[in-house]
């Protein structure tokens, strides 16, 4: 991410950022080839380059004093924030030299390249009013989603102007620097503390032996250092040689890794990055690599690389890829469709978005990924390892944790582990874990002799497309014979920092950062210079080079055959790059995007399963099998493109976000017409003949509503449609009447909702007749819906809370639950649950905390940050109660208004409680949960709303969270001395509790959102954020999220003794997350008793097993490896058709060990019984979790942990006898399995 100024001199705006103005080596020529790569152009910068001038090896500006160094003249030192350069230690003086660290303590993270902002979308920008609220008197805020479909105005850019890319925060490390501690560039910085590090001499390990460490070196800086600059820092350098300790008994070992982070989405939408820079990434690297043996890349997202493939590559290029393969100097790291987050996303769709790119990456090629390389998520999840380890993968490599514990990790050397994610597994699922450095994924920069920014030769990408001239902002110095040596010695001194961080003396050193390699032409013909005369001195600077993959670092490090830490199931989240820089905010960020990934996910779920029973069980059907994949295919690729770390997580720029949301839609509206086509018989290729429930648009008169359940397990739910009248009239297919309740919907335009009881079988359907009731309707039958009676409560106004007066308590009760609200307040006062009839005291009500939009006053809120400003408040001053009750439903509804005399509530929730008796599974879990629907907003300007939940539960603050849908986490509170609030926020994807030894009292959404637990007996869930700031990086790029939208999450709560919320929460979050999927279609067009499109049979699954998948994926690979590399060996790729008759099925245990005393048993399932509706079995592979892998085959590397833990009975499952479809899981396994039926 970087900045962009136009015009403007180094100089300049190193005066306008605090940073120390040096001068400018004189450029005395320029020579550029132009190489072109499909429609844009590269610069072919063949060595030398430039022939500058070097300045003299002295501190030009400066005198240093024993003790201290002064700056005659220029800017002011750096406020408190700034990123300290290296230092010389053990000198009198304090020499400091620009070298900043990718992993500063500040925000997101710049680079050279971000001396502006850069570009900036309508409704943000310098010089544009701030808004109104808190922000300037009489001034407008920007338009929320300002900037939709304009050409931003970056298009004119140019040779001499800045990139129009911004920093994710201060101090970058190359022109795309990352959003975490820190970095090297001189950009404009977020307030805050500082504390990035650079070359420290004396961090080298001096006398490092393999397997005795030597002592961690120095420990990291905290804090803000001083800073000084010289005109050639090569004399300090070679200085570096001469200190003490510095180098070790023989020469460390760097692995330099080219790469470049390719954001899919972020500021720019794909098409945008395409044409200005990702496409000649592979073009460029592709001929580079082919020209030098020794050289080597990794590539990363699928996303863009897919779209060069089948788009822009040449034959002669696709040629050369498989060559560059086949040799290991081109090497695919996780190889997902996108590097996913780690924090909101749901584990379903991490594996979709893994699944879809090694798909992709074995059919093209038959290579599996076995690295992963999550660089960039803002904190990591527990359930990382466990899931690559199931993909196959050999080692896991992860970079933004909190500050504090990577210093702490620095100084222990111990960023590299192995790492058990999960508590119930055992050491199959587990995964060796690097921790990058504070230097992160970026290459130091701010370099003094290096145009300050250092090896990124090629510059920066400017947009919309490559500049006409091949001359890019920010390019560094060539390599010439004056400055080679400081290029060397500034390598080889970071190398031995960075070791001292480390338990071996293999270096990993990644070369890139975002946005690089568009012109890999000029990377390596610089790099490559300066790898050679660093190992022709390694014998005087203790280091050797070479280029490398990750399968080459991790293979040199695995065979050391050490012994490494065994680290727990406990995550890394929250994450804060300082104290003031908690990035807890995004975990709500945009919540209108969030549910819409996890609705689309769900449709996808349940067109997939359908598809499938219909392909298997009517193969001659009226649905094209090809055109049926493309529908799938194009909503699997865009719920795997929003996974990615810049997208769900609400971090996008306004135009980014509505290219997510179309892709969304887009693919949403072909599984509906695909869906509409298997049951209702609806034209494939044409506009459908059925709607989603959700955007019915106006009802017919009589109507069919087709209800799929896309669970493998029998419900009983009640789902909702609106209707314009309430006399209505509901049968089933065979006519028989069936429970209904009609009441008013509150909202225009339809007047009425019409709730229907139903239970539905797993991965089945039922047909509902929908008629009025006025008239006279030729064959209605039986009683019509039955009527809610409506109860008003007048307004209350907020007051404080008493105790011991008495109450007018109403109750609202079914068999589970009996609510009783406090009919002087309208709020809730406590529930009695059934099980134990424990009464809890509950309360419920909206708080905003209120967030600083000026960068002069302190810190601040926006997209990633959570920073308030001071204690969440009360935003409400009255509230306003109706109760709902009928025979099928009771719902409360109560009203929240911000002034007593507004006319518009600003906050609501609508209670449900559900008249079913707790009979079986289903009955127990609708009986047993609150439903709750919140709306909220529109927000005023720089509030973040949350839901307090207050309970006399003694939880003794702490919290229970989830992570992505898999598993939870405790987080006790932490008593921080700075920004306890917000670091004290955590991811709740789909489940979160307190519990004292009694009780617990869990809330699952469909969405994803921030909770805490910020007093005894409290759970907080913020629910919208609406923020603007005036920090400069934030405006130029419209990231200030003044989201102006109104959002209606939904809550499930329960409250009941621990083994029953055990049972029914893992059970519940996917009752919530894939609710029955309801289409309409006119009576007239459709016979209610008309055959079924497949002969209907139940699958059940036992209730701790989840169908995590059942689709047929369409790959036209064997399954045998050896066929499959044979048929690429010998030109068949693409000339078999899609296999119809391999199904990919997964299986989840939703329970951990210990967690339930039924639920939590291994369970036994024979496959045959379960898949018979779909055809006769006639074999089951079991495979790795993303299907390239025969689990026989699998074989990943041990690494040793000293622990002595065996592995676990029944963790791994011997080979399966030819007909023998029995499978036992485990708790918490997730299995994958092709399954091949008899061809008909």
């Amino acid at each position: 991410m970087s900045g962009g100024m136009p015009g403007g001199t180094h100089d300049s705006v190193a005066e306008n950022t605090g940073w120390l103005a040096l001068p400018r080596a004189q450029e005395t020529g320029r020579s550029t080839t132009v190489v072109k790569a499909g429609n844009s152009r590269l610069p072919e910068n063949r060595f030398p380059l430039r022939n500058p001038r070097q300045a003299q090896p002295t501190l030009q500006g400066w005198t240093l004093r024993g003790g201290e160094s002064k700056q005659r003249q220029g800017p002011p030192p750096p406020r408190k924030g700034g990123s300290a350069g290296g230092r010389l230690a053990g000198f009198p003086g304090e020499v400091t030299f620009g070298i900043r660290s990718q992993e500063t303590k500040t925000g997101r993270s710049q680079d050279p390249s971000r001396l502006s902002p850069g570009p900036r979308e309508p409704g943000a920008g310098r010089g544009q009013r701030p808004p109104e609220a808190g922000a300037g008197r009489g001034q407008r805020p920007p338009e929320a989603g300002a900037g939709r479909g304009q050409r931003p105005p970056e298009a004119g850019a140019g040779r001499g102007q800045r990139p129009p890319q911004a920093p994710r925060g201060r101090g970058g490390a190359g022109p795309e620097a990352p959003r975490g501690r820190g970095g090297a560039g001189p950009g404009p910085s977020r307030p805050g503390r500082g504390g990035a590090r650079a070359l420290e001499a004396g961090a080298g390990r001096g006398g490092l032996s393999y397997g005795k460490a030597q002592g961690p070196g120095p420990a990291p800086r905290s804090g803000s250092a001083r800073r000084a600059a010289m005109g050639s820092a090569g004399w300090l350098l070679w200085l570096l040689a001469l200190l003490p300790g510095v180098r070790p008994a023989g020469p460390l070992r760097a692995f330099v890794v080219p790469h470049s982070h390719m954001d899919v989405g972020w500021v720019y939408t794909v098409q945008e990055s395409m044409r200005a820079y990702a496409a000649n990434v592979y073009t460029s690297v592709v001929e580079e690599l082919t020209r030098r043996p020794q050289r080597r890349f990794i590539a990363v997202e699928q996303e863009f690389f897919r779209l060069w493939w089948t788009g822009v590559a040449s034959e002669e290029q696709k040629r050369q890829v498989r060559q560059l393969l086949d040799k290991g100097r081109l090497e695919f790291v996780l190889g997902g469709q996108v590097m996913h987050d780690e924090a909101v996303t749901h584990i379903d769709d991490q594996i979709l978005q893994l699944t879809e790119g090694h798909g992709f990456l074995y059919e093209t090629f038959g290579i599996r990924p076995r690295f992963s390389w999550h660089v960039d998520p803002f904190g990591a999840s527990a359930t990382s390892p466990t899931l690559f380890a199931l993909a196959g993968f050999n080692a896991h490599l992860i970079s933004r944790i909190d500050y504090d514990l990577k210093e702490a990790m620095q100084a222990a050397q111990t960023l590299q582990f192995v790492w058990r994610g999960s508590p119930s597994l055992g050491e199959p699922q587990e995964s060796f874990t690097h921790v990058m450095d504070q230097y992160s994924y970026c290459t130091p920069a701010h370099i003094p002799f290096s145009n300050r920014s250092g090896f990124y030769w090629n510059g920066v990408a400017v947009f919309p497309e490559p500049p006409p001239d091949g001359v890019y902002p920010n390019m560094s110095e060539p390599v010439t014979s004056a400055n080679i040596d400081l290029y060397a010695e500034t390598l080889a001194a970071n190398v031995r920092q960075r070791a001292a961080w480390f338990q071996t003396p293999l270096v990993l050193w990644p070369w890139g950062c975002d946005k690089q390699f568009f012109n890999a032409s000029v990377q390596f013909t610089n790099m490559d210079a300066v790898l050679d005369r660093v190992n022709s001195r390694t014998a005087e600077l203790g280091v050797s080079v070479q280029y490398a993959t990750l399968a080459d670092y991790f293979s040199a490090l695995h065979a050391l055959n050490a012994t490494w830490n065994l680290r727990g199931p406990q995550d890394f989240l929250p994450y804060s790059s300082e104290p003031f820089q908690a990035w807890t905010g995004f975990y709500t960020s945009r919540s209108s995007l969030k549910v819409l990934s996890r609705r689309a996910s769900a449709l996808l779920h349940a067109g997939e399963s359908m598809f499938t029973q219909c392909l298997r069980s009517a193969p001659h059907g009226t649905v094209d099998p090809a055109w049926a994949l493309q529908q799938l295919r194009h909503l699997r690729w865009a719920v795997s493109e929003v996974q990615h770390h810049d997208a769900i997580t609400g971090t996008e720029s306004p135009k980014v976000r509505d290219m997510y949301e179309e892709h969304l839609s887009t693919g949403m509206l072909g599984v509906w017409k695909l869906m509409a086509a298997i049951v209702l018989a609806a034209p494939a290729g044409g506009a459908p003949q059925a709607t989603p429930a959700a955007v019915s648009g106006k009802e017919p008169e009589d109507r069919v509503a087709v209800v799929y359940n896309p669970l493998a397990w029998t419900i009983t739910t009640i789902i909702t449609l609106t209707v314009s009248s309430p006399e209505v009239h509901v049968t089933d297919e065979s006519g028989r009447p069936v429970p209904a309740q009609v009441q008013s919907s509150g909202v225009a335009p339809s007047p009425y909702n019409l709730h229907i009881l139903t239970t539905i079988p797993g991965l089945s359907y039922r047909r509902y007749s929908i008629r009025p009731t006025t008239g006279t309707k030729k064959g209605v039958q039986g009683p019509a819906a039955t009527l809610a009676n409506t109860i008003q409560f007048s307004r209350r106004l907020r007051r404080p809370a008493t105790h011991g007066s008495r109450r007018r308590l109403v109750a609202v009760a079914n068999d589970c639950y009996t609510v009783l609200l406090d009919q002087d307040t309208n709020l809730m006062h406590s529930i009695r649950e059934s099980w134990s009839n424990r009464t809890v005291r509950v309360t419920q009500e909206f708080l905003e905390y209120h967030a600083n939009g000026d960068v002069k006053q302190g810190p601040i809120s926006d997209n990633y940050i959570f920073s308030p400003h001071g204690a969440a408040v009360p935003s409400w001053r009255a509230v306003r109660m109706e109760i709902l009750a009928g025979k099928l439903l009771t719902e409360v509804r109560q009203y929240f208004y911000r002034n007593p005399e507004d006319q518009e509530h600003l906050y609501s929730i609508h209670s449900r409680l559900v008249h079913v008796p707790p009979r079986g599974p289903d009955g127990e879990l609708l009986c047993g949960r609150i439903e709750q629907e919140h709306r909220v907003g529109p927000l005023e300007l720089n509030r973040e709303a949350v839901l307090r939940t207050s309970t006399d539960l003694d939880s003794q603050q702490v919290i229970y969270t989830d992570n992505n849908g898999y598993q939870m986490q405790r987080r006790p509170h932490q008593a921080y001395a700075n920004n306890s609030i917000a670091r004290n926020y955590y991811p709740m994807v789909q489940a979160a509790f307190i519990q004292d030894n009694q009780s617990r009292l869990a809330l699952l959404s469909e969405r994803a959102h921030g909770v805490s637990s910020q007093g005894d007996g409290q759970v907080e869930v913020m629910l919208h954020r609406r923020l603007w700031n005036n920090l400069e990086w934030d405006l130029g790029y419209n990231l200030t999220l003044n989201d102006t939208s109104t959002v209606r999450p939904t809550l499930w709560l329960f409250l009941a003794p621990q083994p029953v919320v055990a049972a029914l929460c893992p059970r519940g979050g996917l009752a919530l997350q894939h609710r029955p999927v309801v289409l309409f279609q006119e009576l007239a067009g459709a016979a209610l008793g008309s055959p079924a499109p497949w002969p209907q049979a139940a699958v059940e699954l036992p209730p701790n097993l989840h169908l995590q998948a059942l689709s047929i994926p369409g790959w036209n690979y064997s399954s045998n490896h050896t066929e499959h590399l044979q048929s690429l060996r010998t030109g068949h790729r693409g000339e078999v058709e899609a296999d119809l008759h391999r199904v990919l099925l997964r299986l989840h245990h939703l329970y951990e060990a210990g967690e339930h005393p039924f639920l939590s048993r291994p369970v036994t399932v024979d496959l045959q019984a379960v898949l018979g509706a779909l055809g006769t079995l006639v074999a089951v592979e079991e495979r790795s979790l993303t299907g390239t892998w025969d689990v026989g085959e699998m074989h990943r590397w041990r690494w040793k942990t000293g622990t002595g833990h065996p592995h676990r009975e029944g963790a791994g499952s011997p080979p399966r006898p030819p007909g023998n479809f029995t499978i036992t899981m485990h708790p918490k396994e997730i299995r994958t399995f092709f399954i091949h039926f008899r061809k008909s």
